[in-house]
């Protein structure tokens, strides 16, 4: 069965462009990279920004069997890609996923009913 996990993660004052630029070098220069790191988590991964009166987040989903253990593996790969991603999520959010997650993941409180997609003959 697949299970989602979502969680907005702040981006630091000042550093929206640095995560913009890393956002975009994720569908570019480490495509490749970003798809196999996940793909070898077991996970899917969705990012969403939004800009708020509090300051911009990222809304970030990953759907897979077991979510949870892949974000807790994100950070400890030894690879040139997970160094990388690990240093700018510390450097845009300040979260340290080479480290053990002080705190817990977020918990789904609702939920409604699944829809049923219907087919146009």
């Amino acid at each position: 069965m697949t299970k989602l996990l979502a969680m907005a993660i702040p981006i630091l004052a000042g550093k929206t462009e640095q995560w913009k630029k890393f956002s975009k070098d994720l569908k570019t220069t480490h495509k490749k990279e970003f798809n196999e790191s996940r793909k070898t988590l077991g996970v899917r991964e969705r990012t969403f920004f939004q800009s708020t009166p509090m300051g911009d987040v990222i809304i970030v989903t990953l759907e897979g069997k077991n979510p949870q253990a892949a974000f807790e593996k994100f950070g400890q790969g030894k690879d040139e890609f997970t160094k990388w991603f690990v240093s700018q999520a510390k450097e845009v959010h300040g979260i340290d996923l080479s480290q053990k997650l002080s705190g817990s993941l977020p918990e789904l409180v609702v939920e409604s009913e699944a829809i049923e997609e219907k087919v146009h003959a």
